[in-house]
C-alpha cells in the first residue's frame, strides 16, 4: 500500500494522532519560549539558559517513562477489558511521580552550581544557569504529575483533555514571562518563574484528573507500582542514554565558546520541538498497540505500525523541506548575534535533513514501548548512545567544532534505526494479553 493510498487504519490513527500532536509541540513551547524571550537579553542570558535548557530537558526526556510506561500499560489493561484496574494505574502513576518529583527537584536545587559548571559554564553564564535552575527546580515535582496523567489518559484514549491543560498552561506562560521579564524587569529569573507558576497549574489539573478515576481505590498498590516500575525502569535506562548523548554534545560545546552553545540551543530546542511533533504518530502507536496486544490483536496491531511509520517518514520529509526553506530567517526569532548566527547556519542542513530519519525512528519506537518491549529498547539506546558518545569524543579531539557534534547526533539516529527496524520486522514484538 502506498502512501497516497486510504489506510482502513488512518482514521483510528489521525483521532489520536491530531490530539497528540497539540500536546506534544505544546510541552517544548515552554523551553521555545523561553529561548525568545531570553535570546533578546544579551548572550550570557542566552548561553546560560542553553546549559540550564539541556539539563532540564534531559530530566524532562529521562523520566517519561512516567508517561509513555503508563500509556502502555493503561493501554492494556483497558484494551484486555480491565477498566477498573487501568484507573488504579493512574493512581500509581500519581504517587510515583510525586515522589520521583520531589526528590529530583531537591537534588536538582542542591547540585545547580556544580551542575552547570560540569556543563563547562564559568563566570557570568554559570551564576545565571544556576539561578535559573534552582527556580525551575521547584516545578518538577508538577511536571512529573503532568507526565504521569498524561500517559494514563492516553492509555484511555483520552488525548483532548492532556491538550486543553497544555495549552492553557503554554497560554499563562507567555503572559507571565513577558510581564516578569519586561514588565517587571526580572530577566531570566523571571522567565523562570513564569514557567513554574504556569507548571504548578498544569500539574495540580492532572492530579485532580487522576483521582478522580481512580476514586474508588487511590491506595498505592504494590503490585501494580511493580508493574509500572518494571517497564519503567528500561525505558529510564533508554531515555538516559539519549540524553546522555545530548549532554555531552552541550558540555562540547560549553567549553568551545558562548557563541556554539546559544546556536545550539536554538537548533536543538528546534529539533526538540519537531521530534515530539513527529512524536503524535508514535504516541498513537502506544495506544492502538497497547490496546491491540491487551485484546489478543496481533495482526491488526501489525497493520496499523506498518502504516503509522509511513505516516510518519512522510512528515519529516514535509519538515526537512520546511526547515530548509525557512533557514535564513527563522534562526533570527531567537537572537540577532551575528557570532551564534553563523554556527546555526553551519549546523543547519543536518538538522533539517535528520527529520525523515527521525519520523521513522520515533514511529518505531512508540510502537515498540506500545508493545511493552522495554528491555530490547533499553540496550538498543545504550549502543547508539554509547556510538554517538564515540563520535563526539573523536569530533572533539579532531577540532570539528558544533559540526563534528552534530554528526555525532546523526550517527545516534542512524544506529537507533538500525537496532530497532530489525526489532520490529522480526515480529518478537507482538505479545498478547494483560497478564
Amino acid at each position: 500500500m502506498t502512501l497516497l493510498q486510504r489506510s482502513p487504519h488512518d482514521r483510528r490513527i489521525l483521532l489520536l494522532a491530531f490530539p497528540a500532536l497539540g500536546s506534544l509541540a505544546a510541552e517544548p513551547l515552554y523551553l521555545l519560549v523561553d529561548t525568545a524571550i531570553v535570546g533578546h537579553l544579551g548572550r550570557p542570558q542566552l548561553a546560560a539558559l542553553g546549559v540550564a535548557g539541556t539539563v532540564l530537558a534531559g530530566l524532562f526526556a529521562i523520566f517519561n517513562f512516567l508517561a509513555y510506561g503508563t500509556t502502555a500499560q493503561v493501554g492494556r489493561a483497558d484494551g484486555a477489558g480491565q477498566r477498573d484496574t487501568a484507573n488504579r494505574l493512574g493512581a500509581q502513576a500519581l504517587w510515583l511521580s510525586l515522589a520521583i518529583g520531589v526528590s529530583v527537584a531537591g537534588a536538582t536545587a542542591a547540585f545547580a552550581g556544580p551542575v552547570v559548571e560540569l556543563m563547562g559554564s564559568e563566570g557570568r553564564t554559570a551564576d545565571l544557569g544556576a539561578t535559573y535552575l534552582r527556580i525551575s527546580a521547584l516545578g518538577l515535582p508538577f511536571v512529573f504529575v503532568t507526565l504521569a496523567g498524561t500517559g494514563y489518559l492516553r492509555g484511555v484514549s483520552d488525548l483532548r483533555t492532556p491538550l486543553v491543560y497544555l495549552v492553557a498552561a503554554n497560554a499563562v506562560n507567555v503572559v507571565l514571562e513577558l510581564l516578569f521579564v519586561y514588565g517587571f524587569g526580572w530577566g531570566l529569573e523571571g522567565s523562570a518563574w513564569g514557567t513554574v507558576i504556569a507548571q504548578a497549574g498544569m500539574g495540580t489539573a492532572f492530579a485532580l484528573k487522576l483521582l478522580r478515576a481512580a476514586r474508588d481505590d487511590r491506595r498505592p498498590d504494590r503490585q501494580l507500582l511493580a508493574r509500572l516500575l518494571r517497564l519503567g525502569r528500561h525505558i529510564l535506562v533508554r531515555t538516559t542514554a539519549l540524553y546522555a548523548s545530548f549532554i555531552v554534545a552541550g558540555a562540547a560545546l560549553a567549553r568551545i565558546g558562548d557563541a556554539s552553545i546559544g546556536a545550539h540551543q536554538i537548533a536543538f530546542q528546534l529539533w526538540a520541538f519537531l521530534a515530539l511533533v513527529l512524536d503524535a504518530i508514535a504516541i498513537a502507536g502506544q495506544v492502538i498497540v497497547g490496546r491491540a496486544l491487551g485484546g489478543g490483536e496481533t495482526e491488526d496491531a501489525w497493520e496499523a505500525s506498518l502504516r503509522m511509520i509511513r505516516l510518519s517518514v512522510a512528515a519529516g520529509v514535509v519538515f526537512a523541506a520546511l526547515m530548509l526553506a525557512v533557514e535564513p530567517v527563522l534562526p533570527l526569532v531567537f537572537t540577532s548575534d551575528e557570532a551564534v548566527l553563523a554556527e546555526v547556519e553551519s549546523i543547519w542542513p543536518i538538522f533539517a535533513l535528520m527529520q525523515p530519519l527521525n519520523g521513522a525512528v520515533f514511529a518505531l519506537d512508540g510502537i515498540l514501548i506500545g508493545a511493552g518491549d522495554g528491555r530490547f529498547l533499553m540496550w538498543s539506546m545504550l549502543a547508539s548512545g554509547l556510538a554517538s558518545i564515540a563520535f563526539a569524543l573523536v569530533a572533539i579531539a579532531l577540532d570539528w567544532g558544533i559540526v563534528g557534534i552534530w554528526l555525532a547526533l546523526l550517527v545516534l539516529i542512524l544506529v537507533r534505526l538500525a537496532t530497532i527496524g530489525t526489532r520490529f520486522a522480526g515480529r518478537r514484538w507482538l505479545v498478547t494479553g494483560w497478564a
